[in-house]
């Protein structure tokens, strides 16, 4: 009887400890005291900062959020690399050049694909009216960054290559006042920069992404923070699923938060948010081959010093 009862006692004992070892459980996981986000002024992360529901469902957990600002993508993923932050949003082009520093990043989720909010624009009275017509002229970018994929293909779709236009880069406030100044004939550039160029500038559309790249927002974590806290992790996904849900279905009080955010009035957002769906989706292969493309695509124009596989870079809970 002893023995029957010991037995039972340590087959229930081995049965808690491999449910506290197995992934996904109550007790596999401890969370964090802190988190740590990395945001920009005009991101879905900062709608959330200044909202406050993550602050305060992870509040009611004993976890504390810290956001940290960056002024870009590239910095803000630097900062996961070394480990200052533990999660970041960006858009496509970043996360690549992470992973060719030998970034250990992952891809949680992405947003929905949101082309119209990055294009080629020129000023109201240029001659330019089609991306042929770049050819010998001089178009600020940010180098690296999304638009410059967008450019890239531009070129290739109208029978150009990068070597027929002149890039030059600069980030979003120089080329603005490059673009004022007519330093540069075209401008390519993202939301929210792209509708106050239109709204006071008044530029005129060339092309933007639309049939050319899909463009996505890429809500990343490092692989560490990722893999020691995933139902963490999962829980900012959610709340990011939940915040754009309700953004999309307010957009004049999303546009206040942004506004405030960045100091660009309101209305500005407004035209920005119309063409700039949010959302949380779960990563899936076509997404993966599409961030693939972008990333070979660098590398074979030389902006990329090496072959990266993105593919490493998913989560181990999407293997």
């Amino acid at each position: 009887m002893k023995q029957n009862l010991l037995g039972a006692s340590l087959l229930a004992l081995t049965l808690l400890l491999a449910s506290a070892a197995a992934p996904g459980t109550a007790f596999a996981e401890e969370a964090p005291k802190t988190i740590n986000i990395g945001y920009q002024k005009a991101n879905i992360f900062a709608l959330l900062k200044y909202r406050g529901t993550l602050d305060e469902n992870f509040k009611r957990q004993g976890i504390a959020v810290r956001w940290v600002e960056f002024p870009a993508g590239p910095q803000m993923l630097e900062g996961l690399n070394v480990g200052s932050i533990d999660l970041a949003a960006t858009g496509d082009a970043p996360p690549t050049f992470a992973q060719a520093a030998k970034a250990d990043l992952v891809y949680l989720a992405h947003s929905p694909a949101n082309p119209k909010t990055e294009a080629i624009v020129v000023p109201e009275n240029s001659p330019i009216h089609n991306v042929a017509d770049l050819k010998g002229k001089r178009v600020g970018l940010n180098k690296g960054s999304d638009v410059n994929y967008l450019l890239v293909t531009a070129l290739e779709d109208a029978g150009l290559t990068y070597k027929d236009i002149t890039p030059v880069y600069l980030p979003p406030s120089d080329a603005r006042a490059a673009f004022q100044q007519g330093a540069i004939d075209a401008w390519v550039i993202w939301d929210p920069f792209y509708a106050e160029v239109e709204t006071n500038a008044k530029a005129r559309l060339v092309k933007n992404a639309e049939g050319l790249v899909p463009h996505y927002t890429f809500y990343l974590a490092s692989r560490k923070f990722a893999d020691t806290y995933p139902h963490t992790a999962q829980q900012v996904i959610n709340e990011l699923a939940t915040l754009s849900d309700w953004a999309n279905k307010n957009p004049q009080e999303a546009a206040k938060i942004l506004s405030d955010s960045t100091g660009l009035d309101a209305a500005i957002w407004g035209r920005a948010l119309a063409r700039m769906p949010f959302g949380a989706q779960r990563m899936t292969p076509e997404v993966f081959q599409q961030q693939q493309v972008l990333a070979d695509k660098f590398t074979q124009i030389g902006l990329l010093p090496v072959k990266v596989d993105v593919s490493s870079a998913k989560w181990s809970q999407d293997r």
